[in-house]
């Protein structure tokens, strides 16, 4: 699938972004996630790896990760997109 960049507001942890589209007539729906993951008190970086990565690792399995964002001292953000994309034709 081709990717197209599309800015949205900026939104809390745990909510969802369903964005909708058209291609060749038919209307499609993506839904997106954004979670905040908190360290924890996870200091060292080699213990952030691992926290992010079983964080990943035990996500819902309907949602694949398409984006890690910048970290900061105490949290990252990802950002997932459900698997199934729900499609429907359009009327004009």
């Amino acid at each position: 699938m081709r990717e197209v960049v599309i800015l949205i507001p900026e939104v809390d942890a745990h909510q969802n972004v369903e964005i909708d589209v058209r291609i060749n007539g038919k209307k499609k729906t993506l839904r997106y996630r954004v979670e905040i993951l908190e360290w924890e008190g996870e200091d060292p970086s080699n213990d952030r790896v691992r926290v992010l990565k079983r964080k990943i690792e035990n996500y819902d399995k309907d949602w694949q990760l398409m984006e890690i964002g910048a970290p900061t001292e105490h949290q990252i953000p990802l950002v997932f997109r459900a698997k199934k994309i729900e499609e429907s034709d359009c009327a004009e």
